[in-house]
């Protein structure tokens, strides 16, 4: 009978599997404003959009349960002008069930993995609510998560290295 050390993989075999489960997923909050079509803005216009994007987590009361939200503020401008065209704000929520994942490692696979897997939702949302309102259906660029998250952490880092040099 073999035995379970590190040479032969019997480390990997006593971590905790990792279980994620996509329980549901849903719009909380959406607006589209058609600013182009109120105000009749004539001629051909340049669109410049601008995409602002947050994200959020938190426990839920049910054991190994999460919500992760990915909010967007889309602003689609006129290029060389600041007439703007249209307004999207969408707040889109997925919940689920994660288990085996360490204490430490659970805040960036909340605000990484959890909204790339709903991303595609979004996206999708997105280009219909556009196509919808009157506009050419607009396809988000993927996101990169772990990038906003490391900036997310340096942008903290560095305030709370600011209030720090306030007091």
């Amino acid at each position: 009978m073999a035995e379970n050390t590190p040479e032969n993989g019997g480390a990997a075999a006593a971590q905790p599997q990792v279980k994620m489960n996509v329980m549901t997923q849903y719009v909380r909050d959406m607006s589209f404003e058609n600013i182009l079509a109120q105000k009749g803005i004539a001629g051909d216009v340049q669109p410049d959009v601008q995409v602002q994007v947050n994200l959020d987590a938190k426990k839920r009361t049910q054991e190994n349960q999460y919500e992760t939200s990915i909010k967007l503020n889309i602003v689609n401008k006129a290029k060389g002008g600041d007439e703007t065209l249209f307004v999207l704000e969408l707040d889109y929520a997925g919940i689920f069930h994660i288990e085996g994942i360490p204490e430490e490692q659970l805040h960036p696979f909340l605000l990484i993995e959890c909204p790339r897997m709903i991303f595609p939702f979004v996206r999708r949302i997105v280009s219909d609510v556009t196509r919808d309102g009157g506009f050419p259906p607009l396809n988000l660029e993927t996101i990169d998560f772990v990038a906003l998250y490391r900036n997310e952490i340096a942008r903290r880092q560095a305030a709370a290295g600011e209030q720090k040099l306030d007091a």
